[in-house]
């Protein structure tokens, strides 16, 4: 009896230590979970001006005439002038296309211009596309000259308006991207040294979307690139 007493009493204390230390651990080990709930959320930034690389220039003109026919002999001539005036400028005769005309019979609008003394009007466009942007720009102060040898052009309308594109992003999307997070980190290790925290690893990290804007709206060829990174550290003590 007094043997079966002792080993239930060496059991019972090993049970009870063996329950202490599990408690200890686990507490130990919900202090650490606790730590690691602590965290910081920062957005990263990184921007760049980086000139357009494709240029869509629309000449519009127009011409007027009370006989269709004539109308498009005029359309037509002044294609032929358009195009000679490109290509003399240095416009490479694949950089330009041109659109079907476009004619209005004014006597067949209800509300039509009555003052007009032309029935028809018709209007054209030659298309430039060029990846040879400051080149066409230049082209571009020069475009009153067609107005001498009796083209009327169309530039009081939004269609007429050049288009500069950016479509090289790929060739600087892992470079902006890096930047952005080297900019999140700086922001978290700030924030970090201002609680008197340390800064750990990452805990989830987003890509923004990138943004490519005129950078403003006189310089349209000029384009402002950005993307903005989220990221979200662990701070420990």
């Amino acid at each position: 009896m007094a043997n079966r007493r002792s080993s239930a009493l060496i059991l019972g204390a090993l049970l009870c230590l063996g329950f202490v230390a599990l408690g200890f651990l686990l507490g130990q080990s919900a202090v650490k979970v606790k730590e690691y709930e602590r965290v910081v959320r920062v957005k990263g930034l990184a921007e760049r001006e980086l000139p357009a690389n494709v240029v869509i220039w629309p000449i519009q003109y127009s011409s007027a005439s009370n006989s269709l026919e004539d109308l498009y002999r005029k359309l037509e001539a002044n294609a032929e002038v358009v195009q000679k005036f490109l290509i003399e400028k240095g416009v490479a005769a694949e950089e330009m296309s041109i659109s079907a005309p476009a004619v209005t019979d004014k006597s067949a609008q209800q509300y039509g211009n009555q003052s007009s003394p032309f029935r028809f009007v018709g209007w054209q466009t030659v298309t430039v596309y060029s990846e040879r942007v400051k080149r066409v720009r230049s082209i571009m102060g020069n475009v009153g000259e067609l107005g001498k040898q009796g083209v009327v052009l169309k530039g009081d309308n939004y269609d007429g308006r050049p288009e500069y594109i950016f479509n090289q992003l790929n060739e600087i999307k892992p470079a902006m991207v890096e930047e952005s997070t080297k900019n999140a980190r700086q922001v978290a290790e700030k924030f970090a040294a201002d609680s008197n925290s340390r800064l750990g690893k990452i805990k989830r990290a987003s890509q923004g979307q990138f943004s490519i804007q005129d950078r403003d709206r006189n310089n349209p060829h000029i384009k402002n690139v950005r993307v903005v990174s989220t990221v979200e550290y662990y701070l420990s003590d």
